[in-house]
């Protein structure tokens, strides 16, 4: 996809996924939904269309699944509308739905504006509890989508747990270790230690190279491994005093002043240049980050990046969305079946192996398509291994209302630190005066 999804900090590609391959049979009926229809306005034939909206790329189309459930169900036609920039697209969906118009019968929601919908909407869409079983998403996957009164608004598609993603080549001509376990080893200790490895990379690095892409996506790795991070249990902004987000921040400074980093936001032009050219050693990589990698850098490279376990011990998640059905539709039973089908496990399986973003639920992780997993451009990274063990162990993190605007508004500082060299403490100030006017 040729699209940015800022709001959770993530950007879908399609990664071409090397994995053992579904039966037809289980792809097809596992998850499958009855046929019965509601009563709800069809054509004289009995034919219903759906309509999916959502943003980025959630790989359903490239999957093949849309088809196959038209295969399913005869009457039924499902048909996507995807905004490319969810930026757009959230604001979009807020005003339909104080509007009670213009909605699809499915809707996509991103992880960074989860919090905020079901404190503010949840009585507008349909309570999936009923439907799908919690329990078989990873554990704080369905607890984001869960209202006050127990209805859980949104199944889970996919989730993003950290990796490091690497360019061996580059690790060799500056003289560092190159192959997976090593490079494991040398970050071990935590970001930190990502940094001191930064730092050996410069001391002999290739002309014209840089360490990492952007301090900002280190950043988020880091307040992606903790538990607290923008607000307390009680729903208060705590992140000028947040632990995760102090660290992250000074850190972020650290490699900016260091000039670790090249400075480049995330998905815009000069990123994607910068692969192209080769420029960038490392890239702080959430499971869905290796299609953006593989994409813009080309089939020259191809081999040349490799996957390591994130940095430090603590897991980490970046991103991920959720599939809800508002209550306003005309097709509300079949929407809701439709959105069982897409997040069971073999479809979820489907996705990453036509994508490579990862499944959040756990059914999919013991199927051969996910376990054996590995990415042909990194080297057959064993992604399955790699993202499976990492997404049992991420905390379940305490969302805000406002969690994306706070991210996203704290990452433009970062870029200007490491663009324009504006002191810490001049873009700190910058970043929390812009975030309060927002939040109150």
């Amino acid at each position: 996809m040729s699209i940015t999804r800022t709001a959770g900090g993530r950007g879908r590609r399609v990664a071409a996924v090397t994995t053992t391959v579904l039966t037809a049979s289980a792809l097809l009926l596992t998850g499958c939904s009855s046929d019965d229809s509601s009563s709800d306005a069809k054509d004289s034939n009995g034919n219903i269309t759906l309509t999916v909206d959502d943003f980025g790329q959630f790989g359903y189309k490239e999957a093949g699944l849309f088809a196959q459930y038209h295969k399913l169900h005869p009457n039924i036609t499902v048909k996507e509308n995807t905004t490319a920039n969810e930026q757009d697209y959230y604001p979009k969906l807020l005003q339909q739905l104080n509007t009670g118009s213009g909605l699809g019968d499915v809707t996509g929601i991103e992880v960074g504006r989860i919090k905020e919908v079901v404190d503010t909407q949840a009585a507008k869409f349909a309570d999936l509890s009923k439907t799908i079983n919690v329990s078989d998403w990873v554990s704080w996957k369905e607890k984001q989508a869960t209202a006050s009164d127990g209805s859980v608004i949104g199944a889970g598609t996919d989730i993003g747990p950290m990796s490091l993603c690497y360019r061996s080549d580059l690790f060799k001509a500056a003289g560092l270790a190159s192959d997976r376990d090593s490079v494991a080893k040398a970050v071990a200790g935590g970001w930190e230690d990502y940094l001191k490895l930064g730092e050996k990379f410069k001391a002999k690095a290739p002309k014209g190279t840089y360490f990492m892409d952007s301090a900002s996506a280190m950043y988020n790795a880091v307040v992606g491994s903790s538990a607290q991070q923008y607000y307390d249990a009680s729903g208060k902004a705590i992140y000028k005093n947040s632990p995760a987000v102090q660290q992250g921040w000074d850190l972020a400074a650290e490699a900016a002043s260091k000039k670790l980093t090249e400075g480049l936001p995330q998905f815009g032009d000069a990123w994607k240049a910068a692969l192209r050219k080769g420029t960038i050693a490392t890239v702080a990589c959430p499971a869905w980050m290796a299609g953006q990698i593989s994409i813009n850098s080309g089939d020259a490279y191809k081999g040349k990046w490799d996957i390591a376990r994130a940095p430090g011990t603590s897991a980490a998640n970046w991103g991920g969305s959720f599939l809800a059905v508002p209550k306003s539709g005309k097709h509300v039973k079949e929407a809701t079946d439709l959105v069982k089908w897409l997040t069971a496990p073999e479809q979820q399986a489907a996705v990453f192996k036509a994508i490579g973003v990862f499944p959040s639920n756990k059914g999919a992780y013991e199927l051969a398509s996910v376990k054996n997993a590995t990415l042909p451009y990194f080297n057959n990274a064993p992604i399955g291994q790699i993202y499976a063990d990492e997404a049992k162990a991420i905390p379940e993190a305490v969302l805000g209302a406002k969690d994306g605007t706070i991210k996203d508004t704290i990452s433009t500082q970062i870029n200007n630190m490491e663009e324009r060299g504006t002191a810490p403490a001049k873009a700190w100030k910058a970043a929390t005066e812009s975030i309060d006017k927002v939040i109150g």
